[in-house]
């Protein structure tokens, strides 16, 4: 059973398909355990619960309204905004189960946002002046019809969302910019491995990757995964890459 008491702090990630083990899943559950003082309670959207620990409370992926053998752009992740969402109610924080948490993250939960149906989320680093969110670290209300059109709006209106934006977080971005509020992160919260930890080259050789100050989730695109860093390994000829040894102490 789940705590969905009005104050309940969920933490919701998704695994499906072969990808990604339950491993993930469980070090992630060990990591926001390890970096977090406030009660929660640890949800997981998945096709297939086996090998999660017990202490995951795990739901199937609700059903999206899509055409099938579509490429995958991480559409499922929308369904988190389904107007009732299993019995959860509360404040929501959705993580990637490839992320690696470092440091604590009470402020997630703690951080007040200007606005009773604003979605915090990461602010894209590669192009900012988009203004499009990076999903994988978001905060969003569960189980008050915040959002109750967002769901309906993008199965009526695939095709055209598909033909304007490439993947989820954009049409989130645009669709929460237009309908609700979306704001960002403190931007030293949450880092880009790819682009805020490694080294360049030349120095990359010979440098390991280094743990901005004060970040507490690094985030994983592209080609590297968190065994990546751990072992060196995974990258483009022109981002080597060296085996760190605190994502190693951090991914447990």
């Amino acid at each position: 059973m789940t705590d969905n008491s009005p104050d309940t702090n969920y933490i919701i990630c998704m695994k499906w398909g072969t990808k990604y083990g339950a491993e993930y899943v469980n070090r992630l559950y060990n990591m926001v355990q390890r970096n977090m003082t406030l009660p929660f309670t640890f949800v997981c959207l998945t096709d297939d619960a086996l090998g999660i620990r017990k202490e995951v409370v795990c739901y199937p992926i609700p059903e999206l309204n899509l055409p099938s053998n579509i490429p995958e752009r991480g559409w499922k992740k929308l369904t988190t905004f389904k107007p009732k969402l299993y019995d959860l109610k509360g404040t929501a924080l959705f993580l990637d189960i490839d992320i690696v948490i470092v440091d604590n993250i009470d402020c997630f939960f703690t951080h007040q946002a200007q606005h009773e149906d604003s979605v915090m989320i990461i602010r894209d680093w590669k192009k900012p002046w988009r203004m499009v969110g990076n999903s994988s670290v978001y905060r969003f209300k569960v189980g008050y019809h915040t959002y109750p059109n967002l769901l309906q709006y993008f199965e009526n209106n695939f095709e055209k969302v598909r033909s304007e934006f490439r993947h989820e977080q954009a049409f989130l971005s645009n669709y929460l910019r237009e309908h609700h509020h979306l704001e960002y992160w403190d931007a030293s919260w949450c880092v880009s491995y790819k682009y805020h930890c490694l080294q360049k080259i030349p120095f990359s050789y010979f440098k390991p990757p280094i743990k901005p100050k004060d970040a507490k989730i690094i985030v994983f695109h592209g080609e590297i995964n968190p065994p990546d860093a751990i072992t060196g390994g995974g990258g483009k000829w022109y981002r080597h890459v060296l085996p760190s040894d605190w994502i190693k102490d951090a991914w447990q």
